[in-house]
C-alpha cells in the first residue's frame, strides 16, 4: 500500500480550474520549476508526482531561465546554473525527464511553456508572491488550456494560512506560536519521485519543441562563467566565490549546524567570527528546502515536537523549548523570514514607499529638508565611495561575493537614509544595489530588511533626530563598539 503524499490543500492554488487531462492529450504531467528549484523535500515537484500517479503518466521538469529579468548579470545567472546542472544529474539517476533551458536573447523562450503544455495533463507551478514571478504566472494562465496549479513550497507555515498582514515581528510571531505547530507534522517528501515507481516509462519531449528551443549544455557553462559572455546580460557583477546548487547548499548547511550552530545567538551579529549561517541564497532560489533545514537544526539539538509549549507568547525565546541557540537562529529562519512573505502575498505594492506605516511616512516627510552633511549618489554609493570606512567595507563586501554580513546591512541602509536627499531616494538606492549584487535579493525577506530600515516592522523612537526623525538610528562607530571588526576591515577594507 503507497503511503499518503498528498500535498496539504492549503499550499495548492488552483489558476485553471479544469479537470486534469480534461482536455484530451495527458503524454506528461509538466512541473514548471521557477522557484523551487530542486528535487527533494519540494511540495510543488510532490504534487506533480501526485497526479503523476492519478494520471498514470510521467513528470516532465521543466526548469528555465530568461535574460529579460532586470538586474539579470553573471552572477545570478551563474549561480542558478550550477543548481540546473546538480537537477540535471539528480533527475537522470532518478529517471525522471529533465528538461532545463536557458534564452540566449531576450523573449526567445517565448511560446515554450504553452507548446509544454500543449501535451500535460496538468501544470504544477512554483507560488512565489515576489519580483516578476507573479506576473509572469498570470500572464503564463492565459496560455495553459489544462488544469493549472501554484504549489507554496515557501516556508514551514503555508504561505496563505494567515489572511492578514502583521505589522510587528512579535504580533506574527505570537500567530506562528498559535498555528505552526500542525503544519510542523505536514512535511513535504524528502523523496517525492520515489512514489512514480508505478509509471512504467519516462515523458518525451515533444520533437517540434526539443528542435525549435533545445535544452541548455548547464553542466558545462557551471564549470565555465566565461561561457556567459554571449548572453546579453550584464557582465559586470561577475559570478560570486559562493557556489550555487543543492551540493553547496547541503555542504553549508552542514558546516553551520557543525560549527557555528551552537554560538550563533552569542556570534551572529559579529562580523569576525562568521557566525551566520550562509543559507539565505540558497532559500532564495530554492536549492535548498527551509523544511530541511529546520530538520537537521532541530536534530542536531535533539528536539521532538512534543516539547513545544503551549502557551503562545510572542516572546523569542521559551516556545520551542530548544537551546539558547536554536531558538535564535528559528527566530530569524522562521519568524522575520516568514514574515515577509506574509506581506508579499497581500500587498501588491510591498516594494513602493506608499507601503510604509503611516507613522514612519509622517516623520521621514517632516525632516526632508533637513541638512545633510554628507550626500552621495548612486554611482558613490556603488563604488564604496563615501568617508566612512565600515560602509565602504560593508558595500565592498557586497559588490564581491554577494552578500553582506547580516548585522552590517542594517547598518549599511541606515546609513542611505542619512546620506540621500530623501527617504523615496534612500529606498531607491537601496533596491539598486541589493538586487543587483545581493544573490538573496529579489526576495519577501530581503525586501523585509530594506523596508525595516524605514520603519516597517518597527516602532516610533525617541528622542527625534535630524533627518530621521522617529525611525531608528544607528551610526558606525556605535557598531564599532559593539561588535567585533578587526579581521572584517582588514579584508574588505579599501585597498592600498
Amino acid at each position: 500500500m503507497m503511503p499518503d503524499t498528498s500535498v496539504p490543500s492549503l499550499r495548492i492554488r488552483v489558476i485553471n480550474d479544469v479537470t486534469a487531462n480534461g482536455h484530451g492529450n495527458g503524454e506528461y504531467v509538466l512541473y514548471w520549476m521557477t522557484t523551487f528549484r530542486r528535487g527533494e523535500s519540494n511540495f510543488a515537484l510532490q504534487r506533480a508526482v501526485e497526479l503523476g500517479r492519478e494520471l498514470n503518466c510521467p513528470v516532465l521538469v521543466f526548469e528555465a531561465l530568461r535574460v529579460g529579468y532586470r538586474w539579470a548579470n553573471d552572477r545570478l545567472h551563474h549561480f542558478v546554473i550550477q543548481g540546473m546542472a546538480d537537477n540535471q544529474a539528480y533527475f537522470a539517476k532518478r529517471g525522471t525527464t529533465y528538461f532545463p533551458y536557458l534564452e540566449k536573447a531576450a523573449s526567445e523562450g517565448s511560446g515554450l511553456l504553452a507548446a509544454l503544455a500543449k501535451s500535460a495533463g496538468a501544470v504544477i507551478g512554483d507560488d512565489f508572491p515576489c519580483f516578476f514571478l507573479p506576473a509572469m504566472t498570470r500572464a503564463a494562465a492565459r496560455q495553459i488550456h489544462c488544469r493549472f496549479e501554484l504549489v507554496d513550497s515557501n516556508g514551514l507555515l503555508p504561505m496563505r494560512a494567515a489572511d492578514q498582514v502583521f505589522v510587528r515581528a512579535h504580533y506574527f510571531r505570537r500567530y506562528l506560536q498559535k498555528h505552526l505547530r500542525p503544519h510542523l507534522e505536514d512535511l513535504p517528501d524528502p523523496d517525492p519521485l520515489s512514489q512514480l515507481t508505478c509509471v512504467p516509462r519516462a515523458a518525451k519531449i515533444p520533437e517540434h519543441v526539443a528542435k525549435q528551443w533545445p535544452a541548455a549544455e548547464v553542466d558545462q557553462l557551471a564549470r565555465d562563467a566565461g561561457l556567459l559572455s554571449s548572453f546579453p546580460i550584464d557582465h559586470d557583477v561577475r559570478p560570486s566565490e559562493i557556489k550555487g546548487g543543492t551540493k553547496a547548499a547541503r555542504t553549508i548547511l552542514k558546516q553551520f549546524v557543525r560549527q557555528r550552530l551552537g554560538e550563533y545567538d552569542v556570534e551572529r551579529n559579529h562580523p569576525d567570527s562568521h557566525g551566520s549561517s550562509g543559507l539565505s541564497p540558497y532559500l532564495h532560489f530554492g536549492h535548498l528546502s527551509p523544511h530541511e533545514i529546520f530538520s537537521e537544526v532541530m536534530k542536531s539539538d535533539g528536539w521532538q515536537l512534543e516539547q513545544i509549549s503551549d502557551k503562545p507568547t510572542g516572546s523569542r525565546e521559551g516556545w520551542w523549548n530548544a537551546s539558547p541557540f536554536v531558538e535564535a537562529f528559528l527566530d530569524e529562519f522562521i519568524t522575520w523570514r516568514e514574515l515577509g512573505y506574509n506581506m508579499c502575498w497581500q500587498r501588491p505594492d510591498y516594494d513602493r514607499y506608499e507601503s510604509l506605516p503611516e507613522w514612519a511616512q509622517k516623520t521621514l516627510r517632516d525632516h526632508e529638508r533637513d541638512l545633510r552633511e554628507h550626500s552621495y549618489t548612486l554611482k558613490q554609493f556603488e563604488h564604496s565611495q563615501t568617508h566612512d570606512e565600515l560602509w565602504n567595507a560593508a558595500q565592498r563586501q557586497l559588490v564581491l561575493e554577494g552578500r553582506i554580513h547580516n548585522y552590517l546591512r542594517i547598518l549599511w541602509g541606515k546609513k542611505i537614509l542619512h546620506w540621500t536627499p530623501d527617504a523615496r531616494t534612500a529606498l531607491a538606492v537601496m533596491i539598486e544595489l541589493n538586487n543587483k549584487y545581493a544573490l538573496d535579493g529579489r526576495n519577501p525577506n530581503s525586501y523585509s530588511g530594506i523596508f525595516w530600515v524605514l520603519g516597517r516592522y518597527d516602532r516610533a523612537w525617541g528622542p527625534e533626530r535630524e533627518i530621521f526623525g522617529k525611525i531608528r538610528y544607528m551610526t558606525s562607530d556605535n557598531t564599532a563598539r559593539k561588535v567585533r571588526l578587526k579581521q572584517y576591515l582588514k579584508k574588505y577594507g579599501e585597498l592600498p
